[in-house]
Order: C-alpha cells, then sequence, then structure tokens
C-alpha cells in the first residue's frame, strides 16, 4: 500500500513580481510533488493535464515520482501576480481542467490521500467522502474557495463544507481562506470551529508569521524563520504541507510534523520554483527553531 498519494491538477504558471516575470509549470499538484522527490516514501501523484502538456508529467517521471495522468481536454493555466509584500497575491485563470470524480478516479490504496483542489469545481463531494473510506484524508482547502468570472479568481464560502468536513481528517487553509470560512478573523477561533465541523487537525498558516495547528483540543504555535531573501513564495504552502505529511507518514507528533513543513518552507522561500532540498538539510535548519509549547 502506498504511504501517500496526491490528487490534483498541474498547472501552467505565469508568475509575476515586482522583479521578474516566469512561466512555469506549477499547481499543488507539482510543487508538492516536487518537495517529496528527494523524501524516502512510497508515494503516488494523480494529476490531469491536456495531451500537450505530458511532456510536464514526463519530466517529473523521470525524476522517480510516480505518477498516474488523467485524460483532460485542457490543462490548467493560471496567471499569479504578487506585489512587493508576497503574503498574498491577485490570479486571473485563462484555462481549465477536468474534474476529479468518483468515475474517473483510479483505484488506489493509501495510508493518506493529500487533495489540492486549483478551483471548486475540481473534485467532487462524493469523491472525498469516498477517499476517506480507504485512508487518512488531508485536505488544502484553497481551490474550493475560489470560482472564476471573466477569467478574475474571486473567493466564496464553499457550500458543501458541512457535508464534506466530517470526513477531512487534516486540513489546511490560510488566514484569509479561514476567514470565508469561518467569518471570523480569530485564528484560534476559526481553528475552533473547523474542528467542530469534523476535522480532526487543523492547520492555519499565516505566511511570515508562522502557523497554527489545532488538534484534541490544544493549540500550537509553530515558528516561522526569517528566510535569508524572499525570492519566491509560490508552492510555500503545498511545500509545508509535503513537509508535514512525510513527517505524518513517519509516526511524528503534530508540532514535529509543522516544524518540518515550516522549514522547508522557509527554504523554498528562498530560490526560485520548487523545493530542491534534502532531508539534511531541513533537519539542519530545524536545529536552529526555539521549541513548541502548547499554547
Amino acid at each position: 500500500m502506498l504511504e501517500l498519494c496526491a490528487v490534483g491538477h498541474i498547472t501552467l504558471d505565469k508568475i509575476q513580481t515586482t522583479r521578474s516575470v516566469k512561466y512555469m509549470p506549477g499547481g499543488t499538484a507539482w510543487y508538492f510533488s516536487k518537495a517529496l522527490r528527494n523524501l524516502n516514501m512510497e508515494y503516488l501523484l494523480v494529476t490531469a493535464v491536456g495531451a500537450t502538456e505530458m511532456n510536464i508529467v514526463e519530466d517529473l517521471q523521470q525524476e522517480g515520482i510516480n505518477i498516474i495522468s488523467l485524460p483532460s481536454e485542457h490543462t490548467v493555466y493560471f496567471e499569479n501576480i504578487y506585489p512587493e509584500n508576497q503574503d498574498h497575491r491577485e490570479q486571473n485563470v485563462h484555462n481549465t481542467a477536468d474534474p476529479f470524480t468518483l468515475e474517473n478516479m483510479p483505484v488506489i490504496d493509501a495510508g493518506i490521500f493529500h487533495l489540492g483542489p486549483l478551483l471548486n469545481s475540481d473534485l467532487t463531494a462524493e469523491l472525498m467522502i469516498d477517499l476517506a473510506k480507504k485512508g487518512i484524508v488531508s485536505l488544502d482547502i484553497q481551490g474550493l474557495l475560489r470560482f472564476t468570472e471573466n477569467r478574475k479568481v474571486y473567493y466564496k464560502d464553499w457550500v458543501d463544507k458541512c457535508k464534506v468536513l466530517p470526513y477531512i481528517s487534516i486540513l489546511k487553509a490560510n488566514e484569509y481562506e479561514m476567514e470565508i470560512l469561518t467569518g471570523t478573523t480569530d485564528v484560534r477561533q476559526g481553528a475552533k470551529m473547523l474542528a467542530d465541523l469534523g476535522v480532526k487537525e487543523v492547520i492555519i498558516t499565516c505566511g511570515s508569521k508562522g502557523s497554527l495547528i489545532y488538534t484534541g483540543d490544544i493549540f500550537m504555535n509553530i515558528p516561522a524563520l526569517v528566510p535569508e531573501k524572499t525570492i519566491d513564495t509560490t508552492g510555500c504552502g503545498d511545500t509545508y504541507m509535503a513537509g508535514y505529511l512525510y513527517k505524518k507518514v513517519k509516526g511524528a507528533t503534530p508540532e514535529e510534523c509543522g516544524l518540518f513543513g515550516a522549514a522547508m518552507a522557509t527554504l523554498k522561500i528562498q530560490s526560485f520554483g520548487p523545493f530542491h532540498g534534502t532531508i539534511a538539510d531541513v533537519e539542519k535548519l530545524i536545529a536552529t527553531l526555539p521549541s513548541v509549547n502548547p499554547a
């Protein structure tokens, strides 16, 4: 049985900052898989791209990443525009891909399924509920709050949250996404509200302010390191979750998972593109972090 299976679309990304414009693959599926490629685990990515982008899948496979690519008429095309403060961005969508459904999902046995939707039409509620019968389900909520109008990306509450969240064991949201889901800007209150809806481990990422984990009625503040330089924040949340779930698979505590994820995200910020480091790089950085106490 696989230790970890991710489900999500690979995208074509245009990344525009105040310093540069770059074109490259992206999406949770890509950043998450890239971050895991140097870590030791049984991993599979289920994705969907158009025929003209199969070269991206082939490149990942050549790096040793196990992939099932479902057919899609198009590949998702995102435009990400960052101001000087890279905690926030403007997004446009120029193409969307076919959704993942209960009917087209291959039969897979995995200990953890990590779901990385990019838009609210990417995953059906029925599929998410079905996967929870097979293993632990981890969900990055961001895509389920996104809808498009005239190619612009807007955010609104997830209509199926009360139906599906009881089946989600691990939920990751940033502060803004948490506010949309819960109506509160208080991170602790928002985390508790999400837990009350059935989530066992709630992770709220707060950009340069670190992250908060709430599980078993305990809050844990995970610090963020100050990077030597901030080059590219795209994919940092995906990198954090790659580290978090890697440690989860290995039997670590939520605190240890959060610290590992935070260190991976910090290393990723310091260069353009996905995380390129090793376990040794991450552990060296973790050694400089203060211990985390329940708060």
